[in-house]
């Protein structure tokens, strides 16, 4: 009985960001449960080595490329892929950047605008885009990547832009999860500590930066993909149906000090 909750087979799933390191394990949990796989990526030639990486780990999946800031394609890829597919099942709005270690007083506004793009209006137009279609059909699944930076202020690297976008995640995950739930859509996201990808590799590298990471984590360590990608595994299945508007922290402990 709850182990069929977690399949998939038939659903169609889309995972931006998906060639990198979360996102390609999102994207193998999704298609070991039985899910069609869409890997969308800001390039084709980075949609297809996700495919490629995927293959070579036994699933199948196909690429897409697309460009999360411009809500022009990401219409036209919602429309596309429904009318290909049938339906899109499942969204995991994963794309996303870090760009850390600025003081708030010396922030460019080009970084702020690139990551709020980024990590905020692109998740918007994504749940946007393809939640037409699950409202529409009157049923679907979101997953949205947040960050415990979303709860609290990150120590030593000043990041408020970073900060500042993930939290606007959650409450837009909130918002939208208030609108649609009467219509049949669930809304969630996922809020990781740091977890080892080449996006946190700077922090890690760092002696003043990662011992203090650490310090502020009961668990010691950071987090790995496939540990998130096992709770959004969890978010994009039926054994989550009761949740949605749900911020899910997988964060090591860190935001219980």
């Amino acid at each position: 009985m709850y182990m069929e909750k977690y399949d998939l087979s038939g659903r169609v799933a889309v995972v931006t960001g998906g060639a990198g390191a979360i996102g390609l394990a999102c994207c193998r949990a999704l298609a070991e449960a039985g899910a069609t796989v869409v890997v969308a990526e800001v390039s084709e030639d980075l949609a297809e080595a996700g495919v490629r990486q995927l293959a070579n780990q036994g699933c199948r999946a196909e690429a897409l490329a697309l460009d999360v800031t411009r809500p022009d394609q990401v219409t036209a890829a919602a429309e596309a892929l429904n009318e290909r597919h049938g339906a899109v099942d499942i969204l995991v709005c994963n794309a996303g950047i870090a760009r850390s270690d600025v003081p708030a007083e010396d922030v460019e506004d080009e970084r702020w605008l690139n990551v709020i793009d980024v990590n905020l209006n692109g998740v918007f137009w994504c749940c946007r885009a393809f939640g037409r279609h699950m409202l529409e059909r009157g049923r679907g699944t979101i997953v949205n990547m947040g960050s415990m930076s979303g709860f609290i202020v990150n120590k030593p690297q000043p990041q408020c832009y970073y900060n500042a976008s993930k939290a606007a995640v959650h409450q837009l995950t909130r918002s939208l999860a208030a609108e649609w739930g009467s219509r049949g859509v669930r809304v969630n996201a996922v809020a990781p500590t740091y977890i080892e990808t080449p996006l946190t590799r700077f922090g890690m590298e760092d002696e003043r930066m990662y011992p203090v990471w650490l310090e502020n984590t009961p668990m010691r360590r950071v987090g790995q993909p496939e540990e998130i990608a096992s709770v959004v595994l969890f978010l994009a299945s039926d054994a989550s149906s009761l949740m949605t508007g749900s911020i899910v922290l997988a964060d090591a402990g860190y935001t219980c000090w």
